[in-house]
């Protein structure tokens, strides 16, 4: 049997388009790491935030 009678008797069966990832919801940057938000890994950018974020947190206590 051809690929065209098996066509006919069938009929075609099409896959869909891919489905995208499902996205867990995390954000997946830099800023959003451990060690950058607590400016370890040596950035000055990722020190000075990390100073910032400090003085946020003690100016409500």
């Amino acid at each position: 049997m051809s690929e065209i009678d098996e066509i006919i008797e069938s009929g075609m069966v099409f896959r869909g388009a891919p489905k995208p990832k499902a996205d867990d919801g995390k954000v997946k940057t830099k800023a959003k790491k451990k060690k950058y938000i607590t400016g370890a890994h040596g950035s000055g950018s990722a020190k000075q935030k990390a100073k910032y974020r400090q003085q946020r947190a003690n100016r409500k206590k």
